[in-house]
């Protein structure tokens, strides 16, 4: 019984683990499904970005202190709803993409 309450309990816990991938599928409509769109034509590509620089710049636009392209608005938006744990894996997987 024990086993079968640890195996339960791991697997909520996997499921409500953030998904970098999933998290992206927001993100691709400007970004490219490769990130290497310019979003709005204004934006550098974010493929490959470092993943720290991705969740710094994440946080900044969530608290609305930054504005980098002047798209703080729209990014503000759209970071809004992420927990820290999302945004650790959107960085993850975008510091991926291109290699």
């Amino acid at each position: 019984m024990k086993k079968i309450a640890l195996t339960m309990i791991f697997a909520g816990a996997t499921l409500m683990a953030a998904d970098g991938a999933a998290l992206f599928a927001k993100c691709a409509g400007c970004h490219g499904q490769d990130g290497k769109t310019k979003a709005l034509g204004k934006s550098n590509p974010i493929a490959g970005m470092a993943a720290d620089e991705i969740v710094k710049d994440l946080q900044g636009y969530k608290a609305g202190t930054l504005n980098k392209h002047g798209m703080g608005g729209v990014m503000k938006g759209q970071a809004a709803a992420l927990s820290d744990d999302d945004m650790k894996a959107l960085a993850d997987y975008i510091s991926k993409l291109g290699k």
